[in-house]
This record gives structure tokens, C-alpha cells and sequence, in this order.
């Protein structure tokens, strides 16, 4: 019995995706050096295979890229509307980014970016997204500190300062998954431990419940 064109569709797609899957760990692993022999390889499909979905390495990369990008926006998104205080969105969000460094297949993300960055082999269109991506996580930081100050949970302060702490935190956490994965899943620290360095003191809290009751 012939296969119906949705489920033909299926395999495209299931295709498309272990292709890319395999680009992403080979990519992370030796850059923009690889090639689509060496993806097709770790796929376990023929070079003419792969051909038949991506023009070339380049587009493979750049659905990569896509695909990253598209993902984050809307994470961040979600993340803004779950309930609680600002504080408590602020930890899920903190934990949200945490637990991602210690995931292989985001790991492999960062390698790739890293690999295009350094060797200066993504293009400027794909450099500027990626830059409008990262801008949109710390508008959000921005925002939920804000709120936080507001709510006398995030200390007092210049927000972009504290943005920029917490970015600096956070890419430090991102070098270390990286560099020595097993040694970040042991030690890495969780949320609350991170957003102590941002929380009020005792005296500074108090003051913030005498001015606003």
C-alpha cells in the first residue's frame, strides 16, 4: 500500500532532524571545518541524502542558527507569564538557564556559535540576530529586576548594572559547561544560590517594607 503524502511529509521531516542533529554534534566537535561527508557520516545517511535536503554545510548551519533562535524567544515569553512574584520568575528563569548549560545538545549549541564566531564564518545577518536574541534575555532580566526592586525582592540599584553582573554570571557558567561539563553537573549552583548575590539585606529590606506600608 503506497504511503499517503502525510506520511511521506513525517519522514521528510524525521529526516530533516537527524540530519540537523548530527550537524550539531559535529559541528561542536570540529567547527566550521566539518563537511557534509563528515555529517552524513555521523547521520548514517548517503552524502546524496543529505544533499537532497541542504544545498551545502552552509545551509545546514544556518538552519542550525534558525532553529536556535527560534526556539529562544518563545521560551523567554512563556517564562514571563507564569505565575508568582517577580523574585520567583526571576529564579525560574535563572533555573530555566542553568539547567540548560548542563543539556549536551545545548552545549553543542554554544561550541558551533563559538567555532562561527571566532573563525568569523557567520554572517552578518545571522551575528545580528543572535545579538537581538541575547538583547530580548536581558530586557527580560532587566524587567523582572525591576519588578523585584519594586516588590523589595532584588536589592536596590542600577537594573543595566545588575543586568550586566547577571550576564557576566551567567556566560561565566556557560565557559565552564563547556570547558569541563562532568566537573559544571557536579558543582554548578542552583538558583536561589545565584540570586543571593541580588537579594536585599536585611536592613535594606526593611526600609523597602517601611516605605511602601
Amino acid at each position: 500500500m503506497p504511503r499517503t503524502p502525510e506520511a511521506n511529509q513525517r519522514i521528510r521531516e524525521a529526516q530533516r532532524a537527524k540530519i540537523l542533529d548530527s550537524a550539531r554534534r559535529v559541528f561542536a566537535r570540529k567547527g566550521m571545518e566539518a563537511t557534509i561527508a563528515d555529517i552524513a557520516a555521523d547521520a548514517q545517511i548517503s552524502m546524496g541524502l543529505a544533499y537532497r535536503y541542504f544545498a551545502d554545510k552552509e545551509a545546514i548551519f544556518a538552519a542550525l542558527v534558525q532553529q536556535t533562535l527560534s526556539d529562544g524567544p518563545s521560551m523567554t515569553q512563556k517564562l514571563l507569564q507564569v505565575p508568582g512574584t517577580p523574585g520567583q520568575r526571576l529564579a525560574t528563569l535563572i533555573s530555566h538557564i542553568v539547567a540548560a548549560r548542563g543539556r549536551p545538545e545545548t552545549l553543542e549549541v554554544y561550541q558551533l556559535l563559538n567555532h562561527a564566531l571566532y573563525a568569523g564564518a557567520m554572517p552578518d545577518d545571522m551575528r545580528e540576530r543572535l545579538g537581538k536574541h541575547y538583547q530580548m534575555l536581558l530586557e527580560t532580566m532587566k524587567q523582572l529586576i525591576i519588578e523585584g526592586q519594586a516588590s523589595g525582592e532584588v536589592a536596590p540599584g542600577d537594573p543595566d548594572q545588575l543586568v550586566a553582573i547577571m550576564g557576566a554570571f551567567l556566560d561565566g557558567l556557560t565557559r565552564w559547561a563547556v570547558q569541563d561539563p562532568e566537573q559544571f553537573n557536579t558543582y554548578v549552583p542552583d538558583a536561589e544560590i545565584i540570586l543571593r548575590l541580588f537579594k536585599p539585606c536585611a536592613e535594606e529590606k526593611s526600609s523597602s517594607e517601611r516605605l511602601s506600608s
